[in-house]
């Protein structure tokens, strides 16, 4: 790991040891499962699927007020209010950034897109981003009301990798499974793969979820540096069938068009949420075609 990744790992280390302290996991378990049973099969998935079968390229637009590299982005009221301007302009699903030392999210702003989603009869699932660690963070994000989590290939080995992944088929979410270079993309191709493999049921209902993979062009290493070629490398071995979502450094249609045709969605945050109104910019990038500059 990097040590910017080490120190944030160290951090929600921290935080999952306190939080437990507070309230065990198996509360927190609890209350993701009966979201699990309101929410119904996943949706996360099978709604950038449907996009894609359209047409149209899914794009997940991103609910952050800060990054790493770049301080404060925006202010962010009301995450409700944004997350209904990213629908409204045609988002596949909304990313909530939960971390809040590094990207000044919160859990907090998760339920308020949930809520806001709910409140006006719109369907759009949620991914919760954050550095997760344990699967107490999985728990909280689907009680929270997310549909998918992120996990990043980097922070873990193989075998942690699965058990968190197996954390989430449980409460019936997606994973998006990030990497930035090519080992640890290699990595997250096996490990997708034998999950993929591996027939598993929460209970006695299969949960239909799945892993898609990520290939985020910021290195955490160094999350100033953003390499956009990367994702032309690692496309080619994306497996087929597996959903392949390209993430940062994504800014207008040019660059969406820039990418690979392997590539099924992007994950866009930066250029909304500094955008005045970022409907348009969103209906624009679903109407973007992969591969297009480079035919």
């Amino acid at each position: 790991m990097s040590d910017f990744l080490e120190r944030v790992v160290r951090e929600r280390q921290a935080y999952v040891a306190a939080a437990r302290a507070w309230k065990p996991l198996e509360k927190v378990r609890f209350a993701a499962e009966r979201a699990a049973i309101r929410r119904g099969m996943p949706r996360f998935a099978r709604t950038l699927r449907e996009r894609r079968a359209a047409g149209k390229l899914a794009v997940i637009a991103e609910v952050k007020r800060q990054s790493p590299s770049m301080g404060t982005l925006a202010t962010v009221g009301q995450p409700g209010v944004l997350a209904v301007a990213y629908a409204a302009g045609g988002a596949a699903a909304i990313s909530v950034i939960t971390e809040p030392q590094h990207w000044g999210g919160s859990l907090d702003d998760l339920r308020a897109v949930r809520s806001a989603e709910t409140g006006i009869g719109w369907d759009v699932p949620i991914l919760a981003k954050d550095v997760i660690v344990d699967e107490y963070q999985i728990a909280e994000a689907g009680a929270a009301g997310a549909d998918a989590v992120l996990l990043i290939a980097e922070a873990h080995s193989d075998r942690g990798l699965s058990d968190l992944i197996n954390a989430a088929r449980t409460l019936m979410l997606d994973v998006l499974l990030e990497a930035h270079d090519a080992a640890d993309f290699a990595r997250a191709v096996r490990v997708v793969e034998a999950t993929r493999n591996t027939s598993f049921t929460s209970g006695s209902i299969a949960t239909g979820t799945e892993t898609l993979l990520g290939v985020n062009a910021r290195d955490l290493r160094n999350p100033a540096h953003i390499d956009r070629s990367c994702v032309h490398q690692l496309a080619r071995v994306v497996p087929d069938g597996v959903l392949l979502v390209a993430e940062s450094g994504i800014t207008s249609v040019e660059d969406a068009e820039a990418l690979p045709l392997r590539v099924d969605a992007v994950l866009v945050g930066t250029a909304l949420v500094r955008a005045s109104d970022p409907a348009p910019l969103v209906r624009a990038l679903a109407s973007a075609r992969p591969g297009r500059a480079l035919a």
